[in-house]
């Protein structure tokens, strides 16, 4: 059977039964965090709510005020994901979530145009389909697609949008020799049912599940964003279609006022400036670490030269790296002195070095590592490694300066 949603994708309300209410888990990732929520999976006598399928994600909804947040296909029936139960045989309104299901629409009907006319314009084939969160890829069949190419179907793209041409569905039986002619990646081994052929006339006739516009007027616009290397020979054609074009746009003029009042130029020269802005910190960052590196040879030859220097050496340094810190341990002498050496936030993460001789660096390091809440590892007399935390640094100067007393 066609689901409602499938015989009409314009409906947003549908007044149906409950036929099966039964304890389900769904595992779904928030915030790149996998969970598992306990819940119900609900069978209704129809829906519009569209289960995933086609290269289309599910609608989202609501049974009566319960929030469906999932929907899929097993056969010919759909399941819908609940947290709360319903109860089987009462009469329920079902609405869907408008503005994700439009989306989905505007992008899969306007995956089905561009694969029809990329095929029809270069040979083309479409192997795969993405609807992403934010852009779909469509992948091709062909090693590269040259920037004229993509500019000439971008045109003709929008010309067939312009043109006002009917979108409309057919459900045929899967014996009918209509269904050998029309466009098909194949059916799911669970298939049920009817075949369902989308028509955008005079242009394509393709076999499909989800949920399309019935006029191409709809797709509003298309853009073209550009390729990417696909897999094995293929090219991944990225598009938006209808209000994330919009969206999009919206989005580039608030980012390009940022970076006006950031980079106090105009939009034609933001890479200009951006690139000046990248060298002149390369600079920085090199005479910079030039000084850093003369710093730390005199930091090491004043202590060297400081009569009442004893055998232990500490110091703590907001800027610096590894190599600062290893240049003053190896012009310090220590074979006699005890080095530790910190940089970082004061309070915050950071990086540590302990030298000295190497059977007390190799006692000392865990202890150090345990106070810093770091981790690392040392030989020859060295132990330095990354501190989550150099809150504590005081108390593993008086643990040093503890040893170096009772070993003095």
């Amino acid at each position: 059977m066609a689901f409602q949603c499938q015989r009409d994708s314009l409906m947003t309300e549908l007044v149906t039964s409950v036929v099966s209410c039964c304890p389900a888990e769904l595992k779904r990732e928030v915030n790149g965090k996998k969970e598992t929520l306990k819940g119900f999976n609900v069978k209704l006598q129809d829906t519009i709510l569209f289960p995933e399928g086609g290269g289309q994600p599910d609608d989202h909804g609501l049974i009566g005020e319960v929030p469906v947040l999932r929907v899929t296909r097993q056969g010919a029936d759909a399941f819908h994901f609940v947290a709360s139960p319903v109860e089987v045989g009462q009469e329920v309104l079902v609405k869907v979530d408008w503005e994700r299901r439009f989306d989905h629409m505007q992008q899969h009907s306007g995956q089905h145009l561009i694969t029809a006319l990329v095929d029809i314009m270069f040979g083309y084939k479409t192997t795969s389909w993405d609807l992403g969160r934010q852009r779909s890829t469509i992948e091709l069949d062909t090693n590269s697609i040259t920037p004229a190419q993509l500019q000439e179907l971008e045109d003709v793209v929008n010309e067939k949008i312009r043109a006002h041409i009917s979108v409309n569905v057919q459900l045929l039986s899967i014996d009918d020799p209509v269904v050998e002619k029309v466009r098909s990646r194949g059916l799911p081994d669970d298939h049920a049912g009817p075949i369902r052929i989308i028509n955008i006339e005079g242009v394509d006739a393709n076999m499909c599940c989800g949920t399309h516009v019935s006029n191409l007027s709809q797709l509003q616009v298309i853009k073209l964003l550009g390729t990417e290397k696909g897999k094995k020979n293929k090219t991944n054609l990225i598009f938006l279609a209808g209000n994330r074009v919009l969206k999009y746009a919206e989005k580039s003029y608030s980012t390009e006022r940022s970076l006006v009042s950031l980079l106090k130029t105009g939009p034609d020269v933001h890479v200009e400036a951006v690139d000046k802005l990248q060298k002149s910190v390369k600079l920085l960052q090199k005479t910079n670490l030039s000084l850093l590196r003369d710093m730390a040879v005199l930091i090491a030859q004043n202590f060297k030269n400081d009569p009442q220097r004893g055998n232990f050496f500490s110091l703590h340094k907001k800027e610096g790296d590894n190599e600062f810190m290893n240049i003053i341990a190896n012009e310090i002498n220590t074979e006699e002195t005890l080095v530790f050496l910190t940089v970082g936030e004061e309070k915050g993460a950071g990086l540590f070095l302990l030298a000295g001789p190497g059977g007390p660096v190799s006692d000392l390091g865990p202890r150090i590592l345990e106070l810093l809440q770091g981790k690392g590892a040392g030989k020859n007399g060295y132990f330095q490694g990354k501190a989550n935390s150099l809150a504590r640094r005081g108390e593993v100067e008086d643990l040093l300066r503890q040893h170096c007393k009772h070993h003095s």
